[in-house]
């Protein structure tokens, strides 16, 4: 369990689950896929369950950990958490009275901030009226492409505090995109040794949409074949926007709620 994590727009991860399933082009060079294959060698316990190798792969089975609940309880200070950073918490394996456990943690930890990322917005959707939503959840969806837009209109039902758009990977132009009730969208290109570029012009576009919009823009990096190998300036400079509810603004300094 990382009580740090390296990503730019969270600090901790936490895995009450592991393992997947690709489903859409933004899956295909998963990094949580090939990672979890170099754990089951390893010989970590938790990546030891095999998925489907025409969806998966070695030590990416989807696999509960219960041992791994009461995590967040023993973290004294307060945190931002990414939620499942190798699995998906809405994965048809994850039963829902164990989406609501996950729940049920973070709305006993509200010091925590937690992030929840999911590109199965359709069962999102139906599974949110079923769980008690603590203000301390940002709820956020995967889009890739425009094929996928439809995931957004999905977040919409959903009664997060906060709802989140990664684009990340972006594999293509989000025109048109309906921001409306979505409080921050983070943009980023792909990383690792078969990263398929991304346009300049197209995070332009997103960035633009959001601040006519009024939503918050966090981006992330260019990608290569490291996440770092394009840095993550746009036209000179560095967008770090994060959502802060506490003051009503969407479009906050991502310092005043990373920075302890």
């Amino acid at each position: 369990m990382a009580d740090r994590s390296r990503i730019e727009w969270t600090e901790a991860t936490w895995n009450p689950t592991t393992g997947c399933d690709r489903i859409s082009p933004g899956c295909d060079n998963c990094y949580a896929l090939a990672l979890s294959r170099r754990l089951k060698a390893m010989g970590s316990a938790k990546y030891q369950t095999d998925g489907d190798p025409r969806t998966s792969g070695p030590g990416f089975g989807v696999s509960l950990h219960e041992d791994a609940l009461n995590v967040p309880r023993r973290w004294r200070d307060p945190r931002v958490v990414f939620v499942n950073s190798m699995s998906d918490l809405f994965h048809a394996r994850v039963p829902v009275n164990y989406v609501q456990q996950v729940f049920e943690v973070m709305r006993e930890t509200p010091r925590h901030t937690y992030q929840v990322l999911t590109k199965r917005a359709t069962r999102l959707a139906k599974l949110a009226p079923l769980i008690d939503w603590p203000p301390n959840v940002w709820m956020g969806v995967s889009v890739e492409s425009a094929d996928h837009l439809g995931r957004i209109d999905e977040l919409r039902r959903v009664p997060a505090a906060v709802r989140f758009v990664s684009a990340e990977p972006l594999l293509g132009p989000l025109a048109d995109m309906n921001l409306s009730e979505i409080h921050w969208l983070i943009a980023g290109g792909e990383s690792g040794p078969n990263s398929r570029p991304v346009q300049p012009g197209w995070v332009r576009a997103v960035r633009d949409q959001c601040d006519e919009a009024g939503t918050a823009f966090f981006f992330k990096q260019w990608g290569g074949r490291t996440p770092k190998s394009g840095g993550r300036q746009l036209d000179g400079r560095e967008y770090s926007s994060m959502p802060d509810l506490s003051t009503g603004d969407k479009g906050a300094d991502a310092r005043l709620l990373l920075t302890r």
